[in-house]
């Protein structure tokens, strides 16, 4: 009976296991890497193991391989969200649901968002059957800070593991809203964040008081433990102070949501007195203003698409010109989608991009071609968060991360055919595609489950 119950245990452990990755060929396809440069026709994309092997033409298929015939169709990398909130909210007004921000906690810089993704959340599988696999997802700031924690990189894979890089940025809000947060005025905004970068660097430890490892054996917190001698008039919590600690000696990304110019250039002016912080603007509806400035700070930017209104008083110079003049004149950007169903419906990013090729077209105007848009929603965000050798594009070594469109992926009447995240095909099957098979051809009677009623 031991023998049967143990059985049965290594069977039930086997039947719950993810899907395992395999050798993979996509051949015969128009091929995209993702880095900017030209498509390949007739390409062929080897993974094993959860990587790419190889990529281009005339790469052999090894033996055994399961082969894929991409032939009319283009191949790609998977698209990675610049900025968004995908896991983090189902219905904005519903507080159950909706985990982007905390206005009542009492921490703000020390959240962490990777525990409350949800990779179940409809709006995963939605923007996974769209060809997004990985995304850059942010929390939101709650009140009276201008500090709203740090930021993950997640997968949209069909598992409960979605998390590929924790606490990967601090995000910050500047501008018009982290005015109002701060007091009411852009200079107090500026006072609290450069108190709060003074308030961590009194935790700092010098480099010689730091024991090499933690406990756990992992790099110990560079902050004082226990007693610190901290003065009494600090404004932040002992763990909101040691979260900053990371962004002030450079270890950890700083995201800075400004749209003015002159307040993207009060935020380059930071690294005067902050001269390790990593910098990257967020939003930048007026960056082309001052893009010969970013590019000389060498910051990166993760740029809305598609603002040319002036729905803000920072915002008056707005153009979808944006992004392009910026990368005429030599920054890196990519496309982030802040405040613009950054929840929800990052899959219109290809349409975005399409647009910034359109714009090329245009008398006056400055976009992109299409290799550079692609790579604004591809490799692009992956170099701006430092993981570019990891996912965003389809150079050798990197997580296996594939789609295969039946056209041009920045086309709006093109869809997906196949995803792979990590080697491992994902299911395009997603709650939009379940009603959509419902309601497609109605019958008389009851209508078939929306849902799986036995899951």
């Amino acid at each position: 009976m031991k023998r049967l119950a143990l059985l049965l245990a290594g069977i039930a452990a086997l039947a719950a296991a993810p899907a395992q990755a395999e050798t993979v060929a996509i051949t015969g396809g128009r091929l995209v890497i993702g880095d900017g440069t030209a498509p390949i026709d007739n390409g062929t994309v080897v993974i094993r193991d959860g990587r790419v092997v190889a990529a281009g033409a005339n790469v052999p298929v090894p033996a055994g391989a399961t082969a894929v015939d991409a032939r009319g169709k283009w191949v790609t990398p998977g698209l990675v969200a610049g900025f968004s909130r995908l896991g983090l909210l189902e219905v904005d007004a519903v507080d159950e649901t909706n985990d982007v921000r905390a206005p009542n906690s009492p921490f703000n810089a020390a959240i962490d968002v990777a525990p409350a993704i949800n990779p179940l959340a409809t709006a995963i599988a939605v923007n996974r059957a769209a060809g997004i696999t990985r995304a850059i997802v942010s929390p939101g700031t709650g009140r009276n800070t201008i500090f709203a924690g740090q930021g993950a990189i997640i997968d949209l894979g069909g598992d409960m593991e979605p998390i590929t890089r924790p606490r990967a940025f601090q995000f910050i809000e500047l501008g018009e809203d982290g005015a109002g947060n701060a007091g009411g005025s852009r200079a107090a905004a500026y006072v609290m964040l450069r108190n709060a970068l003074r308030e961590a660097r009194d935790l700092r430890l010098p480099a010689s008081a730091r024991r090499p490892n933690g406990p756990d054996g992992s790099p110990e917190n560079p902050y004082i433990q226990g007693s610190t001698g901290r003065p009494d008039d600090v404004l932040l919590t002992r763990f909101d102070a040691a979260a900053l600690v990371p962004v002030l000696d450079g270890t950890q990304q700083l995201f800075v949501h400004v749209e003015r110019a002159s307040d993207i250039l009060q935020v380059l002016a930071l690294k005067q007195e902050f001269p390790r912080l990593k910098l990257v603007l967020v939003g930048a509806a007026e960056g082309w203003r001052v893009a010969d400035r970013i590019a000389a700070a060498h910051v990166p930017v993760l740029a809305n698409a598609l603002n040319d209104l002036p729905a803000t008083f920072e915002q008056l110079a707005a153009t979808q010109s944006n992004i392009g003049r910026m990368h005429a004149a030599g920054v890196e950007v990519a496309i982030g989608m802040l405040n613009d169903e950054d929840g929800r419906n990052i899959r219109v990013e290809t349409q975005y991009a399409g647009n910034l090729v359109a714009l090329t077209r245009i008398p006056g105007a400055t976009g992109l071609d299409w290799n550079a848009a692609f790579e604004s929603i591809s490799g692009g965000p992956a170099d701006i968060v430092g993981m570019g050798d990891q996912i965003g594009t389809l150079r050798p070594g990197r997580r296996a991360d594939v789609v295969i469109w039946d056209g041009d992926p920045l086309e709006l009447s093109t869809g997906v055919d196949a995803v792979w995240i990590d080697g491992v095909r994902q299911s395009l099957t997603n709650h939009q595609t379940e009603l959509r098979d419902r309601y497609r051809q109605p019958q008389e009677g009851a209508l078939p489950h929306a849902y799986n009623p036995r899951q």
